[in-house]
């Protein structure tokens, strides 16, 4: 299980929710229905125990400046980054006390724009029913817009994460990392900010890297993303601040993991030990790897 300040979810806002959608599940991912949020975000999960992916698009763009967290708007935030480019638009961090966790959050120097609360209707593999309670602490970055963060507490964790919907045919069963573009000229600021977090860095050819308490948060130079993790996407190249462009995944079975990319006929390379996608522009300027 994941614990607070850990990796849980970077999201990955599309023009094309459903065309995406159908390219993970053709890669062997257990993808939830499309869903809704009253905010005019469409979404659609894989579930992992303790963490998620998650694919967000705009369904209807009247409603981005409803349920605002304190001066932030979810909605807003999502489609202003899609004016620009698909991405990760903004990533959570796993909460076991949202109200804790955004007050140490704030004492290390981030901002707290303000907390959101949601849920919805579930009904289990047994029958039985229950209603989620989500609660989210909003930590936009204004000086790095994309690497805004936000804390993510589920309150009925065992109406999320159900062992029956936590299995995925290509056997991914969570995530390992998250890899950041960012140039030279910031790694200082970004060191000293997320070391108040995470504590002291390790220092990577041409960049560095956070342990968190699920998974790896790295920061390449554009050349290091390259040769390290993969090319950069051609969206995100020009791009004079930092932004998260790739995330690994583990697999428990990497050739049962191989049948499904070979039949998805998405473009891959081979790594030491898992499978890099080629194409990121197909996941949403994002690179996945699989380990």
């Amino acid at each position: 299980m994941n614990a607070s300040f850990g990796i849980d979810h970077p999201l990955l806002a599309t023009h094309d929710i459903h065309t995406l959608r159908e390219y993970l599940i053709a890669l062997g991912f257990n993808m939830t229905a499309v869903g809704k949020h009253p905010w005019g975000t469409s979404t659609s999960l894989a579930m992992f125990d303790g963490c998620l992916l998650e694919i967000m698009g705009l369904y209807d763009s009247t409603l981005i400046d409803e349920v605002p967290a304190g001066e932030f708007r979810f909605g807003r935030h999502v489609f202003e980054h899609l004016q620009l480019r698909e991405g990760i638009a903004l990533t959570a961090l796993h909460s076991l006390n949202s109200e804790q966790d955004a007050e140490h959050a704030e004492d290390q120097g981030f901002h707290i724009a303000g907390q959101l609360e949601f849920g919805r209707d579930v009904t289990l593999p047994d029958g039985s029913t229950g209603r989620t309670k989500t609660t989210l602490a909003l930590m936009p970055d204004k000086t790095f817009p994309r690497l805004s963060f936000f804390l993510c507490q589920q309150h009925r964790p065992e109406l999320i994460y159900v062992p029956q919907w936590l299995k995925h045919p290509n056997t991914v069963h969570g995530i390992c990392g998250v890899n950041a573009v960012a140039k030279a000229v910031h790694h200082e600021q970004l060191q000293q900010r997320f070391s108040k977090l995470y504590g002291t860095h390790q220092l990577l050819d041409g960049g560095f890297q956070f342990q968190t308490a699920n998974g790896v948060l790295r920061f390449f130079e554009p050349d290091a993303f390259a040769s390290t993790v993969g090319a950069v996407p051609e969206k995100i190249l020009h791009e004079a601040l930092p932004c998260i462009a790739g995330m690994d995944f583990l697999t428990e079975d990497v050739g049962e993991f191989r049948k499904y990319l070979e039949t998805s006929g998405m473009a891959y390379r081979e790594l030491a030990a898992g499978f890099a996608l080629t194409n990121p522009e197909v996941t949403a300027n994002t690179v996945f790897r699989f380990f």
